[in-house]
Formats: structure tokens, sequence, C-alpha cells
């Protein structure tokens, strides 16, 4: 096997199935920090939103309830964000960070609560989503995959424009971008800047619990305890590097997915698995060595 047997269409499939719980919760992420809250809650977030999708799948055995239920959770869970940072002044990071603690050690204990298993829960009456498979489109070269995802997977690519516009084009984006970078401006223009950032959050739980979902009920069918393996900070580290734009949270997600998604292909050429699964998280500290001394160098440029 060569290096050319790696880059092949299953490549981009599979790039696609990594890229879209992240690209969810980056966009839920991206909605945050327009309205001036950086929620790196986004980890914690979407394994409660996968524990969730699972659980409703289980007992109702329909994807979609899962689905909705996942999104649900997520937008109750980013409540402890919403309420303790807009209401109760308290620091979003603090917050973020406990909310990430409690979401391990919460989908831990009613893992054995209510299925009475650890470690993975597995079981034919999990209703996994589907793929749609657009005919046609789907078997042309390289970029078929493109036409053969889950719903959720051809919602997170419809978000992205979708977002754009009303981030860019929309009275409504205006205001969310007026309370992120000048909230009492806004507040002197009969905004509510404390509305505004609340169904942000709210928002942003719903976008990382579909992305939860997709992660347990769309890439595979099932929930292991700690399954969102940091790509919820993966997500996090998107934002900052797009700078908090859909475009570029879209390119920078496809960067980290393919990043996961290449490093189970190189496994073939002998590495060793523990050193191909670093490699999403290599490229992020990467990234933000390089983010760092670009800040660096800007604020020199504006002091000098």
């Amino acid at each position: 096997m060569n290096l050319l047997d790696v880059l092949d269409q299953d490549l981009i499939a599979s790039v696609l199935r990594a890229l879209v719980p992240i690209l969810l919760a980056a966009l839920g992420g991206m909605i945050c920090e327009r309205v001036g809250i950086f929620n790196i809650g986004l980890e914690g977030i979407l394994l409660v939103g996968a524990f969730a999708g699972v659980a409703a799948s289980f007992f109702t055995g329909n994807w979609i309830a899962g689905v909705v239920v996942a999104m649900l959770a997520g937008m109750l869970f980013s409540l402890i964000l919403g309420y303790g940072t807009v209401f109760r002044k308290g620091d979003p990071i603090v917050l973020a960070v406990a909310m990430n603690i409690l979401a391990i050690g919460l989908t831990s204990f009613l893992l054995v609560a209510i299925f009475d298993v650890q470690g993975v829960f597995k079981d034919p009456g999990i209703d996994g989503i589907p793929t749609w498979r657009i005919p046609v489109l789907a078997d042309i070269p390289w970029i078929g995959p493109l036409f053969n995802l889950t719903p959720l997977g051809y919602l997170a690519l419809l978000l992205v424009p979708i977002s754009w516009v009303v981030l860019f084009r929309t009275p409504l984006g205006l205001r969310l971008r007026g309370v992120g970078e000048r909230p009492l401006s806004a507040a002197t223009l009969g905004v509510n800047p404390q509305r505004y950032q609340l169904w942000a959050v709210l928002a942003s739980g719903a976008l990382a619990g579909l992305g939860g979902a997709q992660l347990a009920l769309g890439n595979v069918v099932q929930f292991n305890e700690g399954m969102s393996a940091g790509r919820g900070w993966i997500a996090v580290v998107a934002v900052m590097l797009a700078r908090a734009h859909p475009v570029g949270v879209l390119l920078a997600a496809l960067l980290f997915g393919f990043t996961d998604a290449i490093g189970f292909r190189l496994q073939a050429f002998g590495l060793p698995q523990q050193l191909t699964d670093v490699m999403p998280y290599v490229v992020t500290l990467l990234v933000l060595i390089i983010m760092s001394r670009r800040f660096l160098q800007a604020r020199r440029a504006q002091v000098a």
C-alpha cells in the first residue's frame, strides 16, 4: 500500500463523518462568541447530547425522537452557562469547565443507573440515524460523498451559508454582533443584551446537542463513556481560528475532520494507534501556537 491509496473517495466519506459533529458544535460556539460569551462547554454539551440521543432512541425505537431529545438536552444543559453568565454575571470559563466535568460524571452515573452497564452501551434496540443518498449525485466521483449523508450532515453544511446570511445580511445578525461588540450601545437602541445572549447560549446548546446525536447515532450506534473525546475542545479551537466566521468555521472543522480521518488510514502503514489517535489534538495545539504568535506580532505592530 502506498500513500495514494490512502487519498481515495472513501477518505472523503470518512472526513465528512468526522466533520459533522465538530461543525455543529463549532457553529454553536460561533453564535455564543458573536454575543460576547466564550463557550468552552461544548465538550460537555456534546457528551450530554450523545447520551440523551441514545437513551431516547433506545426507549422510543425512533431516531427522530433521539435527535430531538439530544437537542433539548443540549439546550437544557447549556442553561447552566446561560443563567450563570447572563443573569448571575459568573465567569463563563469557570462555568463551562464545571459543565464539562459534570457531563463526564453525570453521563457515567446515568449509564449505570438506567442501563446497568459501564463503559459502553450498545443494543439492537437503538435506532441509528439513516443515511439519505441522493441518486445520481451520490455517484459523482470524489464529490459523491457530499450527497450521501445523514440528515444532520446535510443540516450542518446548510447551516454554514444560512448563518452567514443571518449574521451579515439581516437585522437579527446586526443585533447579535452589536450585543457582542458594543452591548451598551445596543441597549441604548432598544436591544436587550441579556435576551439575545440567553437565546444565543440556548441555540449553541441545541447545535452541540445535535452534534452529540450525530456522534452517537450517526457515526456509531452506541454510547461510550467520554465518547466526545475532545471534539468539543476542537470545536472551540475552530471558532477561535475562524474568528467566529461561518466559512472559516467550516474550513477549520474540515481541517480537523481530515486529520481525524487520515489518522485511521495511516494505521495501515504501521503507525501505532496511539500515535494516530493524538493527531487531531497535535494539530489543535499547533494551530493555537500559530494563532498566539500572530496575535502577539499584531499587538507589537500596534504598539510600534
